[in-house]
């Protein structure tokens, strides 16, 4: 059985430039933003003791962030949790059937691999599983 980690809690904005502001009015550090191109956004990295705030910006209206922001709002969007070997949970949620958002591994922000499961498989919350850069290379 694989041991999860609390990685971060990714939070949908339409501002990140302004979103940040907030976080810095409380002494945090936010890292710089990173475009994932594929996933249409533009991310900036809090850490919070041992895990992050993820905030996402969409770079379009019709990415997922986009869509997300249209029907809910700003706010929590994901879970992310953390495991060492992301190939075998992969594998097993495929197993247990899972409803997983793609049929593959990602690379997303600062190198890491990831893949989403959907909140129909979780009790209603977007749950990310990744594995840290560090722990691919």
């Amino acid at each position: 059985m694989a041991e999860f980690r609390i990685d971060h809690l990714g939070i949908a904005v339409r501002d990140l430039d302004k979103a940040r502001m907030f976080y810095e009015l409380l002494g945090m550090q936010v890292g710089p933003s990173e475009e994932v191109v594929h996933e249409q956004v533009r991310a900036a990295m809090i850490q919070t003791g041992e895990s992050r705030i993820e905030l996402l910006e969409p770079l379009g209206e019709d990415s997922v962030i986009g869509r997300f922001l249209d029907r809910r709002g700003e706010g929590l969007h994901h879970v992310a949790l953390q495991v060492d070997d992301i190939a075998d949970v992969f594998a097993e949620m495929k197993v247990a059937g899972m409803r997983l958002v793609s049929d593959a591994l990602n690379i997303g922000a600062g190198g890491q691999l990831y893949f989403f499961v959907h909140p129909s498989s979780t009790g209603g919350v977007l749950i990310e599983i990744c594995q840290s850069a560090e722990v691919v290379a």
